[in-house]
């Protein structure tokens, strides 16, 4: 069976999985967790079932490590908490919400993360031992773009930690040219992964992921949900006027 259709499978059953756990739990926030997990299971089991290169190696260790500190940083944040406010509002505005979850929250995620993951499957699954220049400004790229993730969710998770108010607005470190530096990392690595994919496999539809994950995080899921959340917060507000939404740069005068 050819190996795209094999990571497929995985992934309706492994979101499956998560969906049956989730209704147990009656928690869907546990969706945000298999994500980034998401992301190893599939580069990991493609690494299994192919003959494994250098180039192919290096890729799954990339995935693996952003997917698992992603799923870990997001199960740390969850212990102990509600069941996240948007899937608390789909709950209650969903008609059918059972099998409405599972095809517009379990599928949905796994057919998203099938095409954002495809590049780095496409360079595991063709057995790669060599990069060329472009291959490597991909792993800078990468590189980055992961820096950017890692350092930002680490100075908010410290301010999270010590303010001393719920009004206070994390506009330090990275956070001070851009207002979601996280998901600015995040969409960067992906097309760090797409370069690597252009330099050794090639094929039009690599391009799909790291597009498909600039246009979620920037228009859909993240930085929309965030900008909705702190619309009436007044110090928020302020931040924003001199502060760049997505892409970092420095801070407006004034």
């Amino acid at each position: 069976m050819n190996i795209f259709i094999q990571v497929a499978l995985l992934l309706f059953i492994y979101f499956t999985g998560f969906y049956l756990f989730c209704m147990l739990k009656n928690d869907n926030s546990y969706v945000d967790i298999a994500w980034g997990f998401g992301y190893v299971v599939a580069v990991l089991f493609t690494l299994i079932r192919t003959e494994a290169a250098t180039v192919d190696i290096l890729v799954a260790l990339m995935v693996t490590v952003w997917g698992g500190r992603l799923g870990i940083h997001i199960l740390s944040r969850k212990i102990g908490k509600p069941e996240d406010f948007r899937y608390q509002q789909m709950r209650e505005n969903w008609n059918n919400f059972y099998i409405q979850s599972f095809f517009r929250i379990f599928m949905l995620q796994g057919f998203l993360l099938y095409i954002i993951a495809y590049p780095s499957v496409k360079i595991i699954s063709n057995n790669v031992e060599t990069m060329n220049l472009l291959g490597y400004i991909g792993v800078l790229v990468w590189l980055i773009g992961f820096g950017f993730e890692v350092i930002s969710d680490w100075q908010l998770k410290n301010f999270i930690k010590n303010r001393e108010s719920k009004e206070e607005i994390m506009d330090s470190g990275l956070w001070k040219y851009s207002r979601h530096p996280n998901y600015f990392g995040e969409a960067l690595l992906w097309w760090g992964i797409f370069l690597i994919a252009l330099d050794t496999v090639g094929g039009f539809l690599i391009i799909l992921s790291p597009i498909l994950i600039t246009f979620l995080v920037r228009f859909v899921s993240g930085v929309p949900l965030l900008e909705k959340r702190y619309k009436d917060h007044e110090n928020y507000q302020k931040y924003a006027e001199k502060t760049n939404i997505f892409i970092p740069w420095f801070p407006k005068e004034g």
